[in-house]
């Protein structure tokens, strides 16, 4: 029986500890070691058990593997009928704390690297993409409208090219040193508003936009899924979401060199998010790089 395996799963004071952690976040080992302060070896044994029960997944990314608890099917119900329990547990929360402050390293370390590489940018783009002109297609297929949002800025290549056809764009980014590019690149511009922030947190309002694009920057983000349910919550009905990825890979030496926290984004789980979060996917468009990487552009409508 399917709740016997379950209950007998989480009978262990550590295995509710880490199904606390896993329902709330995706972490690799050494995140969850850092979290709950105890051995690798004690770890793994039950996280292995709770993914023979059903109860957690896990997501191979290159040499990393990233673990969660299930996201749907009897196993979830079972999880959200413990999570009244779960949370009544005071002790819990400390591991909660430790998690979100590892999860706030991730992110600050990602904004220190764009903040390192903000005057080279181009450059690394240009190895990286080629002849591939990504803003021209992007900004084609925003086409003309009132507001545009783009999602991850940077230093503002799409914006220039979004400007040319919308009445205003905004930008926003978390990396100080990129907006400060940006910023000189606009001096003096009202049509151009730029805006530091989160993706997963946009400084913007519900229904603020009539399009909304984003380029290369899911694969930077601990909670990528999250970043799309924001584009949608700021986007108009009818509004369109144009966003730029890579395709799944197997090249380790993008996290050194770009950054990159996930090796690209499989179709399928990318559709599954856009799904979730209202879009209809109207295009997938594929585009083959340098490095033997490809870049799929998805052309989506808010529901």
């Amino acid at each position: 029986m399917e709740l016997v395996r379950y209950c007998k799963a989480l009978s262990d004071e550590t295995r509710v500890r880490l199904v606390h952690l896993l329902v709330r976040h995706e972490l690799n080992v050494g995140e969850i070691v850092r979290a709950l302060d105890m051995g690798q070896s004690r770890v793994s044994r039950h996280l292995k058990i709770l993914l023979d029960a059903g109860l957690l997944s896990v997501r191979r990314d290159g040499l990393w593997a990233f673990y969660r608890a299930v996201e749907d099917g009897p196993a979830r119900a079972f999880l959200q009928g413990a999570e009244v329990l779960l949370e009544a547990e005071a002790e819990l929360a400390a591991d909660l704390e430790r998690a979100e402050a590892i999860l706030n390293e991730r992110v600050a370390s990602t904004r220190e690297f764009f903040n390192t590489v903000a005057p080279e940018w181009e450059r690394l783009s240009r190895d990286l993409l080629g002849d591939l002109r990504l803003y021209e297609k992007l900004a084609e297929r925003v086409g003309r409208c009132s507001v545009a949002v783009d999602l991850g800025c940077g230093p503002g290549d799409l914006l220039q090219r979004l400007a040319d056809h919308c009445r205003q764009v905004i930008g926003v980014d978390n990396s100080p040193r990129m907006l400060d590019v940006a910023r000189k690149r606009f001096e003096g511009r009202d049509d151009v508003s730029l805006r530091i922030g989160e993706l997963t947190h946009l400084p913007l309002r519900d229904w603020e936009a009539e399009a909304v694009a984003m380029s290369m920057v899911l694969h930077h983000l601990s909670d990528p899924a999250g970043a799309i349910a924001e584009a949608g919550r700021v986007l108009k009905m009818g509004g369109r979401l144009i966003l730029a990825e890579f395709d799944r890979h197997e090249v380790e030496e993008m996290r050194e060199s770009y950054g990159d926290l996930r090796l690209g984004i499989p179709r399928e789980e990318m559709l599954g998010w856009l799904e979730r979060a209202r879009f209809d996917v109207v295009e997938v468009a594929e585009y083959e790089v340098n490095k033997g990487l490809a870049v799929l552009i998805y052309e989506c409508v808010k529901k």
